[in-house]
């Protein structure tokens, strides 16, 4: 086996198809072996090589995934049967001419530069949605509906925009039969669809690429996408149902990775073109899938690359095989964590995982990721907001149950930061920071510079602020408590930062949203200077950032929120709309509440809030509503029915 390198560069799907890791046993035993494998993801290598051919592919995957099967397939998954049916703002491209645009927010991101998908985007000249999964084009100056898009695959939630084009990724109830589902077989979850929509005129589709896994993430950055997705090997398990044993099952689940083709472990696409040619074929070669030392091949991760001024190409694909539900990207890593959370028989909750590995990618030149570095981390992540790269070092904050406990019980629960630096391929640990929330879990984090903030939280909150300065000695700097949570922390400048969450009892039940002011100017002692209460509500914001909007120039916040009845057995729906708080003088000013009429009481919600110009866009599955920034007075309703 030999270290995987990636060389040439694709067209607008370039693939780097990341295989899914499931660290797994400490030997590889024979195929039909029996006997339990040790637990997945404990002291395993994580330095990544790549299999030389099909053949060797094959074997290795053949033998890593024999010891987790069982009766019901891969020990500790379930898979659903099948019926198969055919089923900030980023610079125009080259060439693309520039209209003069008003001034206008965009998408809250964890990195400046590097875009992230959301429902909704605009470039000032237009918002392009796929807020109830059909996309639609509004022409910002008329403040017209200029082009409705019924997608092929439906269920879209994410897109991103550049120029005159748009990717749109939907998920896929099921599995075409052509990428490599045989009628009546079983599908392990399910496909994603990537769509790129030609926005020059009226939106029209420009091309469709299906692939057989999941979609994860996806990171922009200039005219190069990346799409994260997970997949898993499609095998026709059997189960102990007709007269068929448990031993029965077991021998006929182990025959079957004994007999299957190395096709059935490597994701598949089928390709649709804008004149309606379609083709189909793997997505990875044999020879550009890379793995640990050990793994016990029960998913795969594709991380697709898109040159987006380009065609929908089928990709220029490259695997690892790992697992991950986690993306960060910086403007030239890519990282991928996995903390085996869906590794065969890993622990469940309460407790989580031991470990959790990180594979960095190179992203700075064109063409594919290339893989430079992994390593792990004691404890589990909470989102991307957990990792940060700064000066050449990672920082990963994770809980973890290793604290000492109440003699005779569990272990309790601590958060820790982690600092790792690449050293040749892997990443290595130089400094670490732990003992934070001592039977508390990570809320929120939020890395800025050499500075970290960790709000931990079970029933009352502390605001831990690190001092990073120093990689190889990362330490405490203060804390504070107060009761209720951030789930969100977002800088403010001046040594202020906004979190937004619950509060809570003196038990730690929560009361409703909550808006933060926090002064962290002295690090030594952080201090809550000014919060907003909403009583009985709730905000898409406290577990995506991207339904929160700063907009500084105006001293703004805009936050959807959800508030639920307070009587008891009230049947009443809940009410929503989007918060609208004026920052300024270390005090919040509500400015009011922005509502949908029309929005149904099954989705009373609205979604997402834009700034164009002097105009606040709200967004819900109802349609788009242009207010007024001063005021909050409605200028224009875009309705979706």
């Amino acid at each position: 086996m030999t270290r995987w390198t990636w060389g040439r560069r694709a067209g607008l799907l370039g693939g780097a198809a990341l295989v899914a890791v499931t660290s797994a046993a400490s030997a590889v035993p024979a195929v039909l072996d029996g006997g339990a494998p040790p637990p997945a993801g404990r002291d395993v290598p994580v330095e990544l090589v790549a299999f030389d051919g099909c053949d060797a592919a094959l074997a290795g995957l053949r033998a890593a995934m024999a010891p987790h099967v069982g009766a019901y397939g891969p020990a500790g998954r379930a898979y659903a049967h099948l019926e198969t049916t055919a089923a900030d703002a980023l610079p125009a491209p080259a060439g693309v001419a520039q209209k003069a645009v008003p001034e206008h927010s965009s998408t809250t991101v964890h990195e400046a530069g590097v875009d992230e998908p959301d429902l909704v985007k605009t470039d000032g000249g237009r918002v392009v949605t796929v807020v109830d999964g059909r996309l639609r084009v509004v022409d910002v100056a008329s403040r017209a509906l200029t082009g409705t898009l019924d997608l092929p695959a439906g269920n879209a939630s994410n897109l991103l925009l550049h120029g005159d084009r748009a990717l749109v990724v939907s998920a896929s109830p099921q599995v075409v039969d052509d990428i490599g589902i045989a009628p009546g077989g079983f599908a392990p979850e399910q496909g994603a669809t990537l769509t790129l929509v030609d926005l020059a005129g009226a939106p029209k589709v420009a091309g469709t690429l299906e692939v057989d896994g999941r979609y994860v993430d996806a990171r922009q950055v200039g005219d190069v996408v990346r799409v994260v997705v997970h997949s898993a090997p499609r095998l026709p398990w059997v189960y102990p149902e007709g007269g068929r044993s448990e031993a029965e099952a077991l021998l006929r689940n182990r025959e079957v990775v004994a007999t299957a083709p190395v096709d059935a472990w490597l994701p598949r696409y089928a390709r649709t073109t804008a004149d309606g040619t379609r083709d189909t074929g793997a997505l990875v070669a044999c020879d550009r899938v890379s793995h640990p030392a050990r793994h016990s091949a029960t998913s795969l991760l594709s991380v697709l690359t898109f040159d987006f001024p380009g065609e929908l190409g089928t990709g220029d694909a490259v695997s690892i095989v790992a697992d991950g539900d986690t993306v960060y990207g910086t403007g030239g890593s890519l990282y991928i964590a996995d903390d085996h959370h869906l590794s065969p028989g890993a622990p469940r909750l309460p407790a989580p995982p031991a470990e959790t590995a990180v594979h960095q990618f190179d992203v700075s030149a064109p063409g594919p990721p290339r893989h430079v570095a992994s390593g792990r981390v004691k404890g589990t992540l909470l989102n991307q907001y957990s990792l940060s790269e700064h000066e050449g070092h990672l920082r990963v904050a994770t809980t973890s149950f290793d604290a000492p406990g109440i003699p005779e019980r569990p272990p309790a629960s601590q958060s820790a930061v982690t600092v790792l630096r690449r050293d040749g391929a892997d990443l290595v640990e130089v400094g670490r920071v732990d003992g934070l929330g001592l039977g508390e879990r990570v809320h929120a984090v939020r890395f800025l510079g050499p500075l970290g903030y960790v709000v931990t939280f079970r029933e009352t909150d502390p605001l831990y602020t690190l001092d990073l300065a120093d990689p190889a000695n990362p330490r405490r700097s203060g804390e504070l408590k107060i009761n209720g949570y951030s789930a969100h922390l977002h800088p403010a400048g001046e040594g202020k930062l906004i979190g937004v969450g619950q509060e809570a009892t003196d038990q730690g039940r929560a009361l409703g949203t909550q808006v933060s002011l926090f002064d962290v100017s002295d690090a030594a002692a952080p201090k809550r200077v000014a919060a907003h209460h909403v009583p009985g509500g709730s905000s898409e914001a406290e577990y995506d950032p991207h339904a929160f909007l700063h907009w500084p120039a105006r001293d703004l916040l805009v936050l959807p929120v959800l508030t639920y009845p307070t009587a008891e057995r009230s049947t009443a729906p809940p009410s929503g709309g989007v918060l609208v708080l004026r920052l300024r003088d270390n005090a919040f000013t509500e400015v009011g509440t922005v509502r949908h009429a029309s929005a149904p009481d099954h989705d009373p919600g609205v979604r997402r809030a834009l700034v164009v110009g002097d105009d606040l866009w709200t967004v819900s599955a109802a349609g788009l509503r242009v207010s007024g920034l001063d005021g909050l007075a409605e200028r224009a309703w875009v309705p979706f029915t």
